[in-house]
């Protein structure tokens, strides 16, 4: 499994860019994708306090009101 990260996509880009482990290590990328082992080492080292945590926020679907 891996983790797929689009910039692009983020909800909270440029709000939490800053903050964010892919741009602190990596800049901004486009796209960039985490295998699981990679995701686990960037959670160990936020947990550590070494490296910030991913911000990675994204958007969901507004629920469906249908109207009376």
């Amino acid at each position: 499994m891996t983790t797929r990260i689009d910039c692009d996509t983020c909800v909270v880009r440029g709000l939490a860019c800053h903050d964010c482990v892919v741009t602190v290590l990596l800049g901004p990328p486009p796209e960039l994708t985490f295998e699981d082992d990679e995701t686990a080492a960037l959670e160990a080292l936020a947990a550590g306090g070494l490296v910030p945590p991913l911000r990675m926020v994204h958007p969901v679907s507004a629920p469906v009101i249908e109207s009376a």
